[in-house]
């Protein structure tokens, strides 16, 4: 089962997760999984002003926020995509990012991050010196429990933090209008292998 991408035009952070869980297939929302934070943290954040649960993923334009992922193969563990499977995403990816132009592209967790723009891209949550389609790119630790580099709800929430900071002075700063129709700023290819 394919778990539809939740997208709008011009949004403020289109989320990129890895893959869906196989309970968020089987349900049909994204970050589905038992105790998933993920909503929690966009609360927390700032993001959106009320709790949200995984059946309002549908919601999140409302917010300006949108949600994908860089394989649509649903799996138990990231470990289970294939090569393909990345290969095919990088270049759905970049057209979903190409056609709704957020201002920025938030990476959730260093895996989707590094399977978009190659191995050598720089490691660790936060902000990247890429650009994809003018967007800024930003990456947040993987709200999964298994994420044994940021075990904690606290350790999580401070690099969602940052990214509602980073949205909240671009907007501040007019930087929103001027990032879709910025033809100065190049596009970044994604990754190929």
């Amino acid at each position: 089962m394919r778990l539809p991408a939740r997208l709008c035009p011009k949004p403020r952070i289109l989320f990129v997760g890895i893959n869906p869980s196989l309970t968020s297939a089987r349900v049909g929302h994204h970050f589905a999984g038992p105790g998933n934070p993920f909503y929690r943290l966009l609360h927390a954040a700032g993001f959106v002003p009320q709790p949200l649960t995984f059946v309002d993923d549908a919601r999140l334009p409302e917010y300006g926020l949108a949600l994908t992922n860089i394989a649509e193969r649903a799996t138990r563990e990231a470990a289970e995509l294939t090569a393909a499977d990345y290969s095919r995403g990088r270049k759905q990816l970049a057209r979903t990012i190409a056609t709704i132009r957020p201002a920025v592209v938030a990476f959730v967790g260093g895996t989707a991050y590094r399977q978009f723009f190659g191995p050598s891209a720089t490691s660790g949550p936060g902000a990247k010196p890429e650009r994809v389609c003018g967007a800024t790119v930003f990456v947040v630790p993987n709200p999964s429990g298994r994420n044994a580099a940021y075990p904690g709800f606290v350790d999580k929430l401070v690099w969602y933090r940052r990214l509602k900071r980073r949205i909240d002075r671009l907007e501040a700063g007019g930087a929103r209008s001027r990032i879709p129709g910025d033809r100065r700023r190049p596009g970044v290819a994604p990754f190929t292998s």
